[in-house]
């Protein structure tokens, strides 16, 4: 289950992956299948060669990226990934908002 961000921040993040761009979601996220994990960092991009570049740099494996009908593939960061991403990539908002509670 996913909480935490506005409507508005999910629209953007959506048009930013539609325009091809490297784009960050992170939320609130509760899942049985991943206790202890509050929060999940979305990084998205319609074009997948550009998302694979991407994610090499951070050991991220191409079937790792989740592909679904609606159009917006991405990987999903849990946990040391998730920081370590975050913190590389200079989104300490991010961190700040949804880490560090």
């Amino acid at each position: 289950m996913a909480f935490g961000l506005t409507k508005q921040e999910l629209r953007g993040w959506k048009q930013r992956v539609k325009n091809g761009e490297i784009a960050f979601l992170t939320h609130y996220w509760l899942d049985d299948r991943f206790p202890g994990t509050r929060s999940v960092t979305k990084v998205g991009c319609c074009n997948i060669e550009v998302l694979c570049r991407w994610g090499e740099m951070y050991g991220l494996k191409k079937e790792w990226i989740h592909q679904r009908e609606e159009g917006f593939p991405h990987f999903d960061l849990l946990g040391d990934i998730q920081y370590e991403v975050l913190l590389k990539e200079g989104l300490h908002e991010h961190i700040d908002r949804f880490l560090n509670k």
